[in-house]
């Protein structure tokens, strides 16, 4: 249990950095901030494990801020780089600096996609102490000779386990080759995964590893709760939800693009103060969403796992799920956007009989089952409805649409007995009513060849009746010993065409 009598500047920060974070609020730290910040002030390579909202971001800007005040940024050169997945967690890292580093002169740029490269690169042309990117466009810069990273002093890998989900390592590892050998790393992540180790192993030197919560739990300030529905009640529990609780202001998370279009529209015709905000989205769009819900011009956000990370809202009061997450680790971060800085928040999940081996992994995650709570005009499925919604999703092969409440499938002896009452009827295929009019064909034909005189003398010509017994069809051709046989005529072949055979000599 960490003193509550430590201040922030107990922790060894300048007076510049402690007036900064008083005005922002702030009085003591954070635990992880409590045993972090010391050993980055000491330069020494730090693997931070936290949860989510305990302010990880902090515990690195704040005493990076001190290292950098003194020193000066050449151009193309930054002084410290930290690598983000997401725009949204570059951009809250960065006004994380404008606001802490406000009493120092720290230059600091935000290279990020959705972005005209003029205006960062006119940045970069001036010198930056601080640099703040995400992976892909960090390396286009590169490419384009536009940054230098041989004088990277300070290296920061944020959310390192959403870098692994969103395949972003093979980029950071060449991110890593281009830096110097001689630099300090800090390596923060929520969770704390084997590959998650693994990479930390081969990028830091030595590290002191500062963990202040058991990898991947929630925070003990948001309460948890399970809604069980139907996939056909999911929209109306959640509707049902919104009217119960007071909401001050809300995400609301989905697991696929289309859905959250489909969420976004339903709210809104039910009239709710609702926008989206989802990775296909274009960078201006993103900010100008994400401005209306700071300002209080919409109450909720449809999103993806996008907003799990990087949205630092105060007041946030719900976090609603959707769909289950598919991966254990994102309900961590879903529900990690309320009940932060010590504030109370509340999350709940719909979960339909689809969801058991999501939902299972989860609650063994967190090492606890999530409370169900029973809400008001929203029935839990029965059994048969949930053998029925698991024997949809075999067939589909989990995809595609629900089967519609009225589209059961028939008792299967009734079936059985209809099949054999009524005559058999084969599907009628293209061509049937041609061959329905042809006449009944022999039951077999000899393949022996017909011999005839020819008529344009010379011995006698072998006819080769067809192998089916009347004409051949369009466009066939068939071979037999001898070579190609004529068609296209009929039984009326031309004279021309016959092949003579040539007479056996006589004595």
């Amino acid at each position: 249990m960490a003193d509550t009598q430590v201040t922030f500047r107990d922790l060894g920060l300048s007076d510049e950095v402690v007036s900064a974070v008083a005005s922002a609020g702030y009085e003591k730290p954070t635990p992880i901030q409590e045993k972090a910040i010391p050993y980055v002030l000491m330069g020494r390579d730090v693997l931070g494990c936290a949860q989510t909202g305990t302010g990880k971001t902090a515990s690195f800007t704040l005493p990076m801020i001190d290292v950098l005040s003194a020193g000066r940024a050449k151009a193309r050169m930054p002084r410290s780089l930290i690598i983000a997945p997401t725009r949204e967690l570059a951009a809250q890292v960065a006004d994380n600096f404008v606001k802490y580093g406000k009493n120092t002169r720290l230059t600091m740029a935000l290279l990020i996609g959705g972005v005209s490269f003029d205006e960062q690169e006119s940045k970069l042309d001036r010198g930056v102490d601080v640099l703040i990117a995400t992976p892909g466009r960090l390396l286009d810069h590169f490419e384009r000779g536009k940054v230098l990273l041989t004088d990277v002093k300070i290296l920061v890998i944020d959310e390192a386990d959403r870098m692994l989900d969103m395949g972003f390592i093979p980029d950071v590892e060449r991110i890593v080759s281009l830096l110097p050998t001689i630099r300090q790393t800090l390596f923060f992540s929520a969770t704390m995964a084997p590959e998650i180790r693994r990479l930390a192993d081969k990028f830091l030197m030595n590290p002191k590893e500062v963990s202040v919560a058991p990898p991947a739990s929630p925070a003990e300030t948001v309460a948890q709760h399970l809604i069980r529905c139907s996939t056909k009640d999911k929209r109306a529990a959640l509707r049902s939800l919104l009217a119960s609780e007071t909401v001050d202001s809300a995400l609301i998370f989905c697991n696929r693009k289309r859905d959250i279009g489909v969420l976004h529209r339903s709210l809104q015709r039910h009239g709710y103060d609702a926008v989206q905000l989802h990775g296909d989205m274009s960078q201006p769009a993103r900010m100008e969403t994400l401005q209306k819900f700071k300002n209080g011009e919409a109450r909720m956000v449809v999103c993806s796992d996008v907003a799990a990370r990087g949205l630092d809202i105060k007041g946030l009061s719900h976090v609603f799920n959707f769909d289950v997450p598919s991966h254990a680790e994102d309900y961590v971060h879903r529900i990690g956007r309320t009940g932060r800085a010590g504030m109370s928040g509340r999350a709940f999940t719909l979960a339909t009989p689809e969801d058991s081996k999501l939902l299972a992994a989860v609650e063994r995650l967190i090492g606890k089952k999530i409370p169900v709570l029973d809400l008001a005009g929203v029935a839990a499925p029965s059994v048969e409805e949930e053998v029925e919604e698991a024997g949809d999703k075999r067939r589909r092969g989990g995809r595609g649409r629900a089967r519609k409440s009225d589209d059961k499938p028939a008792d299967k002896p009734a079936v059985q007995a209809e099949e054999a009452a009524a005559p058999a009827e084969q599907p009628k295929k293209r061509g049937d009513r041609r061959r329905s009019e042809k006449p009944a064909e022999p039951e077999a034909v000899s393949e022996a060849p017909k011999r005839e005189p020819s008529l344009t003398g010379g011995g006698v010509v072998e006819r080769f009746p067809d192998r089916d017994g009347g004409r051949r069809g369009r466009g066939r051709r068939d071979r037999d010993d001898d070579g190609p046989r004529v068609t296209g005529f009929g039984d009326e072949v031309p004279a021309f065409l016959l092949r003579p055979v040539p007479k056996k000599a006589t004595g």
